[in-house]
């Protein structure tokens, strides 16, 4: 299954933050398409990550584009910080999101790529207004909060459906997933129509190096 288009979203919430920027620069030189940075603040998640200085910090290590995922309440407080931080796409929940066509226009105004991602329960009908205004649609197939997480099965169809209507109306936002992506998972989401695959624990773990994990993951689909 030769998929082209596909690109790769390393995860550094399971990379080793006491070396980060070299993790960073590993994942790049492995040909990694984005960074994903994964922010959360211990209400709208369970967990506490990082804030805008990390980001800034790992701006200086690589010039790919920054995937920045907040994963937080009132994300509309935080997204300049982060822009000003090097943020290339900034991503918020729809649930979130008290006025989730403001938050993207905000967004938009800081000329940052925008994204709004869905939980594994969310619809896709909560998108629909919205859609042509993404650069980034991202379905969560995990409960957000933890890295290493078991895929979610009925998330399949889901993409599926919203790359159907992605296609329908000609829209040009990729199509993100994000949650237990691995060289096991990683080709059924391709062929339910992701075009851009965040992977956390796949990538780094101590049982092979960032490029061999990287390579596996794309052969799986490739």
């Amino acid at each position: 299954m030769k998929s082209p288009g596909v690109k790769l979203a390393p995860s550094i919430l399971s990379a080793d933050f006491g070396c980060l920027g070299e993790q960073v620069a590993e994942a790049a030189e492995a040909g990694a398409d984005y960074i994903h940075i994964d922010v959360m603040d211990g209400h709208f998640v369970p967990q506490i990550t990082i804030g805008a200085p990390v980001v800034a910090a790992i701006r200086r290590w690589t010039n790919l584009p920054l995937d920045v995922h907040l994963m937080i309440s009132a994300p509309e407080n935080q997204v300049e910080q982060f822009a000003d931080a090097g943020a290339d796409i900034i991503t918020v929940h729809v649930e979130a999101c008290s006025h989730v066509y403001r938050v993207v226009q905000m967004v938009k105004g800081l000329g940052v790529k925008v994204g709004v991602s869905l939980n594994p329960a969310t619809s896709i009908s909560t998108l629909t207004e919205i859609l042509p205004e993404l650069d980034i649609a991202l379905v969560m197939t995990v409960n957000p909060g933890f890295s290493g997480q078991a895929f979610i099965e009925g998330t399949l169809d889901k993409i599926s459906r919203l790359r159907t209507e992605l296609d329908r109306r000609g829209l040009a936002a990729e199509l993100e997933v994000d949650g237990g992506i691995n060289a096991e998972t990683a080709p059924r989401v391709v062929r339910a129509g992701a075009r851009v695959l965040v992977a956390g624990a796949a990538v780094f773990n101590p049982q092979r190096t960032v490029k061999e994990a990287i390579d596996k993951i794309r052969a799986s689909f490739d």
